[in-house]
């Protein structure tokens, strides 16, 4: 029986270790959150973001990425916030979720953080009608407590389904925009 309690330990451990590591992190409504550095292709200024028609409210748009059309995700609409005006700090996080390339807007970016597994706590329990699923842990350093987001839980099959949808909608109509060739 110890040998069998010793081994579930382990897999604890294990488990919580894998938590650890680099997170960038950065602010919604004076929150701090943080993203595993490995899901991040890059932090870019706010552009012109275009709407996509019949999307839900949290998807902003699409912009159009050195030729690559992203959809965009206002965080904090997704969240249940109230709605931010943008300002200079505000932000896109390019990020990969579910084999889908997007990029997520932010109040502002803060910093990239070395977060050891025993830093991290789970999640807990809030009662059966809070789903927290989407949370990888709670980051405790320097005094602070960071929400560590599962950018891959985000958002619910059936959004990354609206997501990507909202891309190949922008990418239809921005390949009818394209002037024709008359010669050919």
């Amino acid at each position: 029986m110890s040998s069998t309690l010793e081994t579930m330990e382990e897999i604890n451990e294990a488990g919580s270790r894998t938590r650890g590591g680099k997170y960038l992190t950065f602010f919604l409504a004076g929150e701090e959150y943080g993203l595993e550095i490995l899901k991040v292709h890059e932090i870019i200024g706010m552009m012109d973001i275009t709407p996509v028609p019949r999307t839900p409210d949290f998807i902003r748009g699409v912009i159009n990425l050195r030729g690559k059309i992203i959809p965009i995700v206002d965080l904090r609409v997704k969240f249940g916030m109230e709605a931010a005006d943008t300002t200079d700090e505000t932000c896109i996080i390019v990020v990969q979720a579910n084999g889908v390339q997007m990029g997520i807007v932010v109040d502002r970016v803060s910093e990239v953080l070395d977060i050891a597994s025993d830093e991290i706590e789970d999640v807990p329990s809030f009662g059966s009608d809070v789903n927290t699923d989407y949370i990888l842990g709670i980051g405790k350093t320097g005094g602070k407590v960071k929400l560590l987001l599962d950018i891959d839980k985000v958002l619910s099959s059936s959004e990354f389904v609206d997501l990507h949808a909202a891309a190949l909608a922008a990418e239809a109509s921005a390949g009818e925009e394209k002037p024709v060739d008359s010669e050919t």
